[in-house]
């Protein structure tokens, strides 16, 4: 799977004063189609970064590891169930309350969720 960010839609600075659409990431799937996604957010677990990305027009949300480079990033799958239900814990408590009615979310995904519990 190869990554393209769409440079088009935001200046990529947080706190700017002029109005632009959210960040896009277009992702071109093993068939070579193009899959385009917006940025939820950045965010780290355990000193690690991550992304969440939702396909526009879809209800999903994409879970990767997240690693920027001077020249670039690369969005890396998360591989391991333990990493990935921590780190799905981790987007629920940072983004889905925020996030608008649009999206909707897999129950079975969070099922073991705990509010109480602390990432």
């Amino acid at each position: 799977m190869t990554k393209n960010y769409d440079e088009n839609h935001c200046c990529n600075h947080e706190g700017c004063d002029h109005d632009h659409h959210e960040d896009i990431i277009y992702l071109t799937l093993d068939d070579g189609t193009e899959l385009e996604c917006e940025v939820i957010g950045l965010f780290e677990v355990d000193d690690v970064e991550y992304i969440a990305l939702a396909p526009v027009g879809d209800d999903q949300v994409f879970l990767y590891r997240y690693e920027e480079y001077e020249d670039g990033f690369d969005l890396i799958n998360i591989e391991d169930d333990e990493e990935f239900d921590i780190v799905s814990e981790a987007f629920y408590s940072l983004f889905v309350d925020d996030l608008d009615d649009d999206f909707e979310y897999d129950d079975e995904l969070y099922e073991d969720y705990d509010e109480e519990d602390e990432i």
